[in-house]
């Protein structure tokens, strides 16, 4: 099977992706700044570590995409798919937000999948083949409501970038897509909403529910696969009906 990097995937979203990756048979490279989170993760999946590496990786820098890339090669022999995952959340009135943190949202979330979606895209390119799965937001897409506008416009920037490099890539038998996921039932989630409003949101809802990220995780692994040839510069919405095209 394809050797996969998912970035940020020490914990939440990212873990999940991780590990339905895993389980459907792909090597997976774990990127997180949390070295040690990532390490815990890697060897709970296997604890000989033929099928798991844990990177450290900051998502800001490109020298840090090339090293992960080398490190599976080295490993591996190859790299197949590649998840840009790795986020930062900060639930700030747009008015309050100070330049200097919009600047480090940005960095992160749209930055770096700017970055690993470079890196990456230029192997898969030369290989004739790759899979990049990029994970947006209803934020992007409504402005956000419970987020911080940098928030959202990183999100929304991932669903511009998704189109760009999915047209650029296309000739080169390389897939860009994004998903593009509304409330979702995790502890980031559940921090980020206090909880006497937590049932408001859910009843806000149409669907009248928090999403599974495990959904989201088995979404990730259908876009990641040879089979998802003919689809690509698509955002996959998951919101509970929060938000209809």
């Amino acid at each position: 099977m394809s050797a996969a990097l998912v970035t940020g995937g020490a914990q939440g979203l990212g873990a999940a992706i991780v590990r339905a990756l895993h389980g459907a048979g792909h090597k997976v490279a774990i990127g997180d700044i949390d070295v040690a989170g990532a390490k815990a993760l890697a060897a709970e999946l296997d604890p000989d570590g033929h099928t798991t590496l844990a990177l450290a990786l900051d998502v800001r820098e490109q020298a840090a995409f090339e090293a992960a890339l080398a490190a599976m090669e080295e490993r591996w022999g190859s790299a197949e798919i590649l998840v840009n995952n790795a986020v930062m959340t900060v639930a700030r009135p747009v008015l309050d937000i100070p330049p200097e943190e919009f600047d480090a949202v940005i960095a992160v979330n749209l930055r770096g999948t700017f970055i690993g979606s470079q890196v990456f895209g230029r192997h898969f390119r030369d290989r004739s083949y790759g899979r990049i799965v990029n994970i947006a937001s209803l934020a992007g897409q409504n402005g956000g409501t419970a987020t911080g506008a940098h928030y959202a416009a990183s999100k929304g920037g991932i669903v511009t970038l998704t189109k760009v490099f999915a047209r650029d890539l296309a000739p080169f038998g390389v897939t860009v897509n994004a998903v593009a996921p509304g409330p979702l039932d995790l502890p980031s989630v559940r921090a980020l909403v206090p909880a006497d409003k937590l049932d408001a949101l859910v009843a806000g809802i149409p669907a009248g529910r928090l999403g599974d990220p495990t959904f989201i995780a088995d979404i990730v692994v259908q876009l990641a696969s040879p089979a998802a040839a003919f689809t690509t510069g698509a955002t996959w919405d998951v919101n509970g009906g929060l938000f209809m095209r």
